[in-house]
């Protein structure tokens, strides 16, 4: 990760070369045009350049008319923004079917291609969790998407909520395709030493979604946790300035959502340094295993 006391210009060098934000603005349920817009803009306008989407978020399109609307308003290029999108469980399998995804997904945000295409979940659509065929689509589509970076049409490519195990099978059967970012459920909460290893060992950047807990499902738990407090209250700062630093000193990029315009400007400053005792306090907190999100290690 290149450093830069300014985060927002902090940014991961991934496997291929391909520099990606260390921050980014999630976009998971928001849901209307209006909504959109307004984040969006509220976000270039704190700095952010990192918009994380997905097909089954159903908001692609209202990116386009953002990015079309805005870019110029921050004088901003194409160039000047990442856009990762995600394809859906249900557009699993060989290169054609993949290939129509990715393309319907370019169609409805209004770029040429996209800085980080991921297979949002292990598992296929219609297709239960146990049933071995998920690992012979999974390889299809894995290979898919290698076909479609090996021709230039994606900057980069990765997957979502793999394991260990998942990864293991998808670089073995491309013989060596190995995922740029895994981008999986990461807060004190919540952590797997063992996939941030795997992961460290491969050059494979893990990227953090949840980094607040529940809160997407009004769980406020993380957030109102005593020692996330008392950190924050040491340095001034909110508890999800605290989650969101967490994350990023143990080298893992972050995509906190938020619409509300002070929020999405807090969440980007994050300026300061939490003491290794802090950390491991909040580590410690990784005991509770409590998960708020799909759970991925249930896939063939």
């Amino acid at each position: 990760m290149a450093s830069n006391t300014n985060v927002s210009k902090t940014k991961f060098t991934l496997n291929n070369g391909t520099e990606m934000p260390a921050i980014g603005l999630g976009t998971f349920r928001i849901k209307t045009e209006n909504a959109i817009m307004s984040t969006v803009d509220s976000a270039l306008a704190a700095g952010y350049r990192l918009f994380d989407t997905a097909a089954v978020y159903g908001n692609e399109f209202y990116l386009k008319n953002a990015f079309r609307t805005l870019l110029p308003k921050y004088g901003l290029r194409r160039e000047d923004i990442f856009v990762t999108t995600k394809l859906s469980p249900s557009n699993h399998g060989n290169r054609d079917v993949t290939e129509r995804a990715y393309r319907k997904s370019l169609q409805n945000l209004g770029l040429d291609y996209v800085d980080l295409y991921l297979i949002h979940f292990p598992g296929t659509a219609n297709t239960a969790a146990d049933d071995i065929l998920n690992v012979k689509i999974r390889d299809q589509t894995w290979a898919g998407l290698a076909s479609l970076y090996d021709e230039g049409l994606i900057k980069a490519i990765g997957v979502s909520n793999f394991t260990v195990r998942h990864l293991q099978q998808v670089i073995s059967a491309t013989h060596g395709v190995v995922p740029a970012v895994n981008q999986v459920e990461w807060h004190p909460y919540y952590f797997q030493h063992d996939l941030m290893e795997y992961c460290k060992r491969n050059g494979i950047v893990l990227q953090a979604y949840c980094s607040f807990g529940g809160t997407s499902s009004s769980n406020m738990n993380l957030m109102q946790d005593p020692v996330v407090n008392s950190i924050a209250k040491k340095f001034d700062v909110t508890c999800a300035q605290v989650l969101l630093k967490w994350a990023l000193q143990q080298g893992v990029a972050v995509i906190p959502k938020s619409t509300d315009p002070q929020r999405i400007k807090e969440n980007i400053s994050l300026n300061f340094t939490i003491p290794n005792g802090d950390i491991i306090a909040l580590n410690a907190l990784g005991e509770r295993n409590i998960k708020y999100a799909w759970d991925p290690s249930v896939v063939a």
